[in-house]
């Protein structure tokens, strides 16, 4: 609430004095929204309660008994689940909320806990054999249909990360660059299909409307894996295609930036504009280094240095101009 306003709209006479007084008690007592506070703890209490479930079954599985804990795992998705199917609202292709607080999370609970059930029926019975991809196709097919029956963006994620899993790549934050061989071609070539699936569903979602809020999960993991993937072709070069890789990723970032202005995504935009810069950086330097001279030293730092100030520039007209739109 604008309090200046009414003060001068007090002096001008417009409103009385009990009036502008009465604004002032409203604005004085004006509740606090606490609502992402909330939405956080809760999120972090089905964490932490999934992980205290991990170690606490850690330390006492001698004492416990490997089926005790698998039926108290599965009572407890089952139960997670039944409150899920019991409380939903019909399901529709807009964006469904949710009829209660406590439903995301309870959900995103009940998927935790299936993932684990199921990862201890690999580890401990081998119930799959050496069909290791059973193991995440059968979790990733339940979180894929979870997702869109209880409209759940974190179910979501979890879906997709168990769709790179089966592909044979890690896409979580924290290992995707520490965890994956990219000097494997085959898994290069994995990651480059599976940008192009996610970034697929993302562009089907959006234009059919089925559940159209998913587009932007989608085409985050989506063009963070392809042009990741690209580098790492372009990095390793096989068969010196460095030419091929760079046309690859010249291609991949004008079609992801045009799409990043025509949705006005300046966040977009802005990795976009860092993975093209990583990947032009990579290729001025191998020429740097091929041509093999001090004077070539001294043009990269040049480059660096003019590089890093025009990027700086452009991030921030793009940024206008997004705004503008």
């Amino acid at each position: 609430m604008d309090q200046e306003l009414f003060e001068r709209l007090q002096k001008e006479g417009i409103i009385s004095a009990t009036s502008a007084e009465k604004i002032r008690t409203v604005t004085a007592h004006r509740l606090f929204s606490v609502h992402w506070e909330l939405k956080t703890i809760l999120y972090l209490g089905v964490l932490l309660l999934s992980g205290g479930l991990g170690i606490l079954v850690y330390e006492n599985i001698d004492t416990i008994g490997h089926q005790v804990i698998l039926l108290a795992i599965a009572l407890a998705c089952a139960g997670c689940f039944y409150y899920c199917l019991k409380h939903k609202l019909p399901f529709s292709k807009e964006k469904v909320p949710a009829p209660n607080v406590l439903f995301d999370y309870i959900l995103l609970l009940g998927c935790l806990l299936l993932i684990t059930f199921i990862t201890y029926l690999q580890v401990q019975y081998n119930v799959f054999g050496t069909r290791y991809g059973m193991a995440t196709f059968i979790p990733m097919a339940i979180l894929f249909g979870a997702a869109y029956y209880f409209d759940h963006l974190g179910v979501l994620s979890m879906g997709i990360t168990n769709l790179a899993a089966w592909m044979g790549v890690t896409v979580t934050p924290l290992q995707l660059l520490t965890n994956n061989d990219f000097s494997s071609a085959p898994l290069i070539y994995s990651g480059l299909l599976l940008g192009i699936i996610l970034v697929a569903a993302a562009a089907v979602s959006k234009y059919k409307n089925i559940k159209a809020h998913f587009t932007f999960t989608y085409s985050n993991f989506g063009v963070h894996v392809f042009l990741i993937a690209t580098l790492a072709g372009l990095f390793t070069a096989f068969d010196g295609a460095i030419a091929l890789w760079a046309f690859l990723l010249t291609g991949a970032v004008a079609l992801f930036m045009w799409q990043a202005i025509k949705h006005k995504s300046f966040y977009f935009a802005l990795i976009i504009t860092l993975y093209a810069y990583i990947g032009l950086s990579y290729i001025l330097v191998q020429l740097l280094i091929e041509i093999d001279d001090i004077g070539a030293i001294y043009a990269g730092l040049l480059y660096f240095i003019i590089s890093a100030i025009a990027f700086v520039i452009l991030l921030v007209k793009l940024n206008k101009k997004l705004k503008k739109a």
